[in-house]
């Protein structure tokens, strides 16, 4: 063979193997962006169409990720979950006469929650994306009951838009308050918060049934 060939020999199998390396890693990018978006649901799709690119995106997604495993979470001593109920029972209970207030209510106990499980609470922005590392359904419902709290506040809220509110921060003070009594593994984590979402639409952490009845829109307050 003579240095020509080898030559020519050489750069073909330099091409080669530059062409499988990158199908390679096409292929391993396509995998981790597949696992991101079965993890994070709907909060995948909402970062993507904010970040400037799908790769910043995902960046930003596993920071979160790595963010959220450095955290001290801790679970809730009985005396704390039943504190919490209860005042989960004064907002159901409150929403009858006041929805605006009871909205009011439900944000400030979110906050309450979480810090007591430990998250980091001063900025409402960091709470979401936290959550959204474990709870991404509930949290997209979070962002929504937060931006109605805004508008009711403004006095541009409407009494179904605070019911909706209200159930939404219902389903992540659930997730909260009894998180840890569920078990969980990170291949299911999306099947069980839909199973949590869908039975707490049906349940509420205690209140009077005539509030029940009026935050799921059974009974109306003029």
């Amino acid at each position: 063979m003579n240095s020509a060939t080898l030559t020519i020999v050489i750069v073909i199998a330099v091409i080669v193997i530059l062409a499988i390396g990158a199908a390679v890693y096409r292929l391993g990018q396509k995998r981790r962006s597949e696992g991101l978006r079965e993890r994070f649901g709907p909060e995948y799709e909402r970062t993507v169409e904010n970040a400037d690119d799908r790769r910043g995106a995902e960046s930003e997604l596993r920071a979160r990720e790595k963010r959220h495993q450095e955290l001290e979470l801790r679970p809730l001593d009985a005396g704390q979950q039943r504190q919490f109920e209860q005042r989960w029972s004064e907002v159901q209970r409150d929403f009858v006469d006041g929805p605006g207030q009871a909205v009011h209510q439900a944000d400030r106990l979110v906050v309450d929650v979480m810090s007591a499980r430990g998250y980091p609470v001063d900025d409402f922005d960091r709470r979401a994306d936290d959550l959204s590392v474990q709870y991404p359904k509930v949290t997209q419902r979070y962002r929504e009951a937060r931006r109605i709290s805004q508008a009711n506040e403004r006095g541009e809220a409407g009494t179904e838009e605070l019911r909706t509110a209200v159930t939404s921060y219902r389903s992540l003070v659930d997730a909260l308050l009894h998180d840890d009594e569920r078990p969980r593994s990170g291949g299911d984590r999306a099947d069980t918060e839909n199973r949590r979402t869908g039975s707490d639409q049906r349940r509420p952490l205690g209140g009077r049934a005539r509030a029940e009845r009026a935050t799921n829109g059974q009974e109306t307050n003029s």
